[in-house]
């Protein structure tokens, strides 16, 4: 079966985690739930984060259950892996609208940027090389203010 699409969400949607699993063809489980319901409210938590928040919900889920899951999500639209160099990858449930990220160099904390030109995607290369493209992935570094201020 090929991977469906997920509605786009923005930053200001939150669907119903159970009519997002429904909508891109995967059954309603409770490490589905629990996954998709701590990423609606912990954006950009890694699988270990996940997979304890889950087990805090659930009472036993497997690590390998919880990164089924987010494979399965991500894979249908519903998640989006973003893997900062040199940091675990790290999900959230914003998809779709091409939006960036700022990255504490010293923490780790990470923040969404919006696109700040234009249509999807917000930056055009010098030279495509033939490539089609069709999304632009800008990570900022630097320091957050907690981490600054140190």
């Amino acid at each position: 079966m090929a991977p469906t699409t997920a509605p786009r969400q923005g930053r200001d949607a939150a669907p119903d985690p159970r009519d997002a699993l429904r909508g891109v063809g995967l059954r309603v489980t409770a490490p589905r739930l629990a996954v998709l319901e701590w990423l609606a409210r912990h954006p950009h938590s890694t699988a270990e984060q996940v997979a304890t928040a889950a087990r805090s919900r659930l009472g036993v889920v497997s690590t390998q259950a919880v990164y089924d899951v987010l494979r399965a999500c991500t894979d249908r639209g519903l998640l989006r892996r973003i893997e900062p160099a040199g940091h675990p990858a790290r999900f959230e449930t914003r998809t779709g609208d091409n939006h960036h990220h700022l990255v504490c160099r010293q923490c780790g904390r990470t923040v969404d940027v919006d696109c700040v030109h234009g249509d999807s995607p917000c930056l055009e290369p010098s030279d495509t090389a033939g490539f089609v493209v069709d999304e632009a992935e800008v990570v900022f570094w630097g320091r957050c203010a907690p981490c600054s201020a140190e």
